[in-house]
C-alpha cells in the first residue's frame, strides 16, 4: 500500500512540473502575429466628443449584430453609458434602404445637429475628402450636404446655422435652414489657386490641412489663399495601367519658389470678402490663423522665409487693417506651435516661446505688452491644453520629470500653485473636456500597452479606467517579451545622450551580441521616450529572440532638452547627429557583452538619412544598414523643412553638400539595404536614385528593393509584412548570422 502511494504521490509530482514546464514555456512572436493577425493589436477609447454639459461626452460604440456603429452617452462622474443619442440603424439617406459607414461625426453647437463624414479618401498625411451628411436628432432625418461631390474639412458655424466647407479650389457655405449652397470663391484651380485648404508644403511642415475658421459669432469665415502657380510640378508616375498614368503637384524644393499666401474673410450676410494686410513681402509663410475672442479682430501669425522671425498681427476683419502686436526674432529658427490662446477676458493671450532657453508659457496684454512668464525650469512645456478662467488654472504637457515622459500640470496664471496631476511612470496624452472639469489620459509606458482613464482636473483624481488593454497584456504574457531598459551614455565633449536596450530574454553577459541600432534623430525628435513602441517594439522582440541586442540613442538636435541641445545643429544638418550614432556605436563596441565588429543601424526617412551618414562616414563601425525612404540630398527636400534648418541653399552651400550621402558614396562600408516607395510624395523616390547611381559610380555593392506606388509610410496591405520580413532576413545574413557568436 505504502509502494502504491509512493508510486502515485511521484507520477502527480512529474505531471504537476509537466505543467509548470508548459506554463513556463513561452511563445515567440512572429512576423505574421505582428503584421497580418494582429495578435497585438491594442484596443483604445475613439470618436470621444464632450458634449457642452460637462457631466457627459459621447463616444462611438459598435453594434455587431446590425453592422454599424451608435453614438452612445456616457455620464463622466460614472463612467457608464446613459443612453444612446444615435442608433446607426437609422442614418439612412433619403430613398436608401442601408444606414451609412460613418468615419467621423461633430455635433453643432447646440447639439441638435450632427455632422457625419463618410467614405472618406485620404489625400496626402493630413487631408482627405469625404461626402457629409446632416443630421437633426429630433427629426431622425438625414440630409447629404452637397452634391456638388466630395467636400474637405465641412465644419459647422459657432451658432449651428450653417457648414462651410471646400471643394476644388473654392470655398462654399450651406445655410441649414434652406440648404441653400452658396459658393464664396470662384478662382480655384488644380495645382493653381486653393482657397480654404493648405498647399502640400504647409500640411506637411506646418501640420494643418484646413484652411479656414468661423469667427466666434458664425457670421464671418476667415481663410487661405494659395497662389501655386509658380510652384515647380514635381511628376510622379504611378504604375498598374498598360501606359503609367503622371501623378503632377507643386512641391517647392529647397531654394525654389513657394506659394503666395493670402488670408481674407468673407461676411456671410454681406456676401463681401475682404483681403487682410500682411504686408507688401511676399515671399513669407503664414503658419496660423484663428479668431481672437472678439468677433471682428483675426490673429495671424506671419515668419520670413527663413523662419526665425516671428510676428503676430491683429487683424479688423472688416476692413483688413493689421497690426503687429509681438515680435520673437531668434538666431537659429522659431517652431510653430497651437499654443497660442486668447483669453476671455478679451484682455490677455497666452504665447508659447523658447527665449530663455526652454519652451515655456508667457501672458501678455492684447497690445503685446508681457505681464508674466507664467513657467520657468530647465524643462520644456511640450503642449498649452488650455485656460480654465473661472478657476484661474492652465493645463499643460511638460517634461519636468523626465525628458522621456510627458507629464500634465496645472498652474495658476500668476505662476504659482503648479500642480503634478499625473502619477504614473510614463508618457501621457490628455484629452480635456471643454469646461476643464474633467479629462481622459491615454497613458503608456515603454513596456506596457495604453491605459485609458477617466480623471478630475482639479486633482487628477481617478473616476474610472475605460480601457486596461487586459486582453493585449494577457497575450503579452503568453509570449517570449524582452524588457525595453533605458540608460545613458557621455559623448566625449561630455554630453549625456538618453537611449534604451532591448536585449535577448536569454541574455548571457558572458557572450558577445551583434547589435542594430535604430535611429530617427531629426530636429525635435525623440525615438527614446518611456512609452509603448507598438509595432517595432515587437518587431525588436522578434529580433531579440534571434539573438540581437536592438539600441536606439537620441542624438544632439533632438528634443525635449532645451534649445541649445536641439539647435546646435543648425545649418549644418546631419553633422553632429552622426557624429553621435557613431560615438554611441562605438560606446557600444566597447561592452563586453557586446560584438563591435556585427553593428548595424538602420532607420526611415531622417532616419534613413541617417544610416547612409553612418555607412559612408563611419569609418567602417557599421557592419551593416537597412535605409528607407531616406533624404540623400537636402536640395531635393522641401522648402519649409529644409530651409529652416539649413536656410536656402543659395546661401549654404556646404550646409547642404558637407552631410549629404551622395557625396560619399565611395567611403560606403558594410552591407546596405537600400529601400523606398516610388509613390513617395513626400521624401521623392528621386532620393533613392540618386543615391543608388551615387553607388553605381563608386563601384559599391548593394542591396535595394522598390514599393511600387507606396507613399512614404511603405504601408498598406501586406506591404508591411513584406517589408519587415525582407529587413528581417538581411539582418540574420548581415548581422546574426554572419559570424558565429563569440564565447
Amino acid at each position: 500500500m505504502y509502494i502504491k502511494l509512493r508510486s502515485n504521490l511521484l507520477a502527480a509530482m512529474l505531471l504537476c512540473f509537466a505543467f509548470v514546464a508548459q506554463a513556463q514555456q513561452k511563445k515567440e512572436i512572429t512576423l505574421e502575429d505582428i503584421y497580418r493577425k494582429g495578435t497585438f493589436r491594442a484596443q483604445s477609447v475613439y470618436g470621444v466628443n464632450w458634449m457642452k454639459d460637462g457631466q457627459y461626452y459621447s463616444s462611438t460604440v459598435a453594434d455587431e449584430q446590425n453592422k454599424v456603429a451608435d453614438i452612445v452617452k456616457y455620464d463622466v462622474t460614472t463612467g457608464k453609458a446613459v443612453s444612446t443619442i444615435i442608433e446607426g440603424e437609422n442614418l439612412k439617406p433619403a430613398g436608401s434602404s442601408a444606414p451609412i459607414q460613418f468615419d467621423n461625426y461633430t455635433f453643432s453647437s447646440d447639439e441638435q445637429k450632427v455632422l457625419f463624414s463618410t467614405e472618406t479618401e485620404p489625400i496626402y498625411r493630413r487631408s482627405s475628402k469625404a461626402e457629409f451628411y446632416i443630421y437633426d436628432i429630433a427629426s431622425k432625418k438625414l440630409t447629404k450636404l452637397s452634391d456638388g461631390g466630395k467636400q474637405l474639412y465641412a465644419t459647422f458655424s459657432p451658432d449651428a446655422k450653417r457648414v462651410a466647407f471646400a471643394r476644388e479650389g473654392n470655398m462654399f457655405v450651406t445655410d441649414l435652414a434652406s440648404m441653400k449652397e452658396t459658393q464664396i470663391t470662384t478662382d480655384g484651380k488644380y495645382n493653381s489657386i486653393m482657397n480654404g485648404y493648405a498647399d502640400w508644403v504647409y500640411e506637411e511642415e506646418f501640420s494643418f490641412a484646413q484652411g479656414f475658421h468661423w469667427s466666434p459669432d458664425g457670421k464671418k469665415i476667415a481663410f487661405y489663399t494659395f497662389d501655386e502657380t509658380s510652384v515647380p510640378e514635381f511628376n510622379m508616375q504611378m504604375w498598374g495601367e498598360l501606359y503609367p498614368q503622371d501623378y503632377k503637384f507643386k512641391y517647392p524644393k529647397a531654394g525654389e519658389a513657394n506659394s503666395k499666401v493670402k488670408v481674407s474673410v468673407y461676411d456671410v450676410a454681406s456676401g463681401k470678402t475682404v483681403k487682410m494686410d500682411t504686408g507688401k513681402e511676399e515671399d513669407i509663410y503664414i503658419p496660423r490663423i484663428k479668431w481672437t475672442n472678439n468677433p471682428n479682430l483675426v490673429s495671424i501669425q506671419k515668419m520670413n522665409r527663413l523662419q526665425n522671425t516671428l510676428e503676430i498681427l491683429h487683424a479688423n476683419a472688416t476692413t483688413g487693417k493689421a497690426d503687429v502686436v509681438l515680435k520673437e526674432t531668434d538666431k537659429a529658427y522659431i517652431d510653430i506651435t497651437d499654443d497660442l490662446t486668447y483669453l476671455k477676458d478679451g484682455k490677455h493671450f497666452i504665447h508659447s516661446s523658447e527665449k530663455d532657453g526652454f519652451n515655456h508659457l508667457y501672458l501678455y496684454k492684447m497690445d503685446g505688452k508681457l505681464v508674466r512668464q507664467i513657467t520657468k525650469g530647465n524643462w520644456e512645456v511640450s503642449s498649452f491644453v488650455g485656460f480654465d478662467e473661472k478657476n484661474d488654472r492652465l493645463y499643460f504637457m511638460s517634461t519636468e520629470v523626465s525628458p522621456l515622459e510627458r507629464h500634465l500640470y496645472s498652474i495658476s496664471s500668476k505662476g504659482k500653485n503648479k500642480k503634478r496631476l499625473t502619477t504614473e511612470a510614463g508618457t501621457h496624452n490628455i484629452n480635456m473636456s471643454t469646461d476643464f472639469k474633467y479629462y481622459l489620459d491615454y497613458a503608456s509606458s515603454a513596456n506596457t500597452p495604453t491605459t485609458v482613464s477617466l480623471h478630475t482636473a482639479k486633482d487628477g483624481k481617478l473616476i474610472k479606467v475605460l480601457e486596461d488593454n487586459s486582453k493585449l497584456k494577457n497575450t503579452l504574457a503568453q509570449y517570449d517579451i524582452a524588457k525595453q531598459e533605458f540608460f545613458t551614455m557621455n559623448t566625449a565633449d561630455g554630453t549625456k545622450l538618453n537611449g534604451w536596450m532591448i536585449k535577448p530574454t536569454d541574455f548571457d553577459p558572458k557572450k558577445k551580441y551583434p547589435v542594430l541600432m535604430f535611429v530617427y534623430g531629426g530636429p525635435g525628435s525623440q525615438t527614446v521616450t518611456n512609452s509603448w513602441g507598438g509595432s517595432n517594439y515587437l518587431w525588436y522582440q522578434v529580433l531579440a529572440n534571434k539573438g540581437l541586442i536592438v539600441v536606439s540613442v537620441d542624438n544632439r538636435g533632438t528634443g525635449a532638452r532645451g534649445a541649445d541641445f536641439k539647435k546646435v545643429t543648425y545649418a549644418n544638418l546631419g553633422k553632429y547627429e552622426i557624429e553621435d550614432q557613431i560615438e554611441a556605436a562605438k560606446w557600444l563596441g566597447n561592452q563586453s557583452y557586446v560584438d563591435k565588429n556585427r553593428i548595424g543601424i538602420w532607420g526611415h526617412s531622417f532616419g534613413g538619412y541617417m544610416t547612409l551618414l553612418g555607412l559612408t562616414k563611419g569609418n567602417g563601425v557599421f557592419a551593416a544598414g537597412i535605409s528607407v525612404a531616406p533624404v540623400t540630398n537636402w536640395r531635393y527636400y522641401d522648402s519649409i523643412y529644409t530651409e529652416r534648418f539649413l536656410k536656402k541653399p543659395q546661401d549654404n552651400a556646404a550646409g547642404y553638400d558637407d552631410n549629404s550621402p551622395l557625396f560619399f558614396a565611395d567611403k560606403l562600408q558594410g552591407d546596405l539595404l537600400l529601400i523606398h516607395g516610388t509613390g513617395d510624395d513626400n521624401v521623392h523616390f528621386q532620393n533613392a536614385v540618386a543615391m543608388q547611381d551615387a553607388l553605381i559610380s563608386a563601384n559599391k555593392q548593394f542591396e535595394s528593393f522598390y514599393y511600387p506606388n507606396r507613399n512614404h509610410g511603405v504601408g498598406g496591405g501586406i506591404t508591411s509584412l513584406h517589408r519587415f520580413k525582407m529587413m528581417t532576413d538581411f539582418l540574420e545574413r548581415k548581422l546574426i548570422k554572419s559570424t558565429e557568436v563569440n564565447q
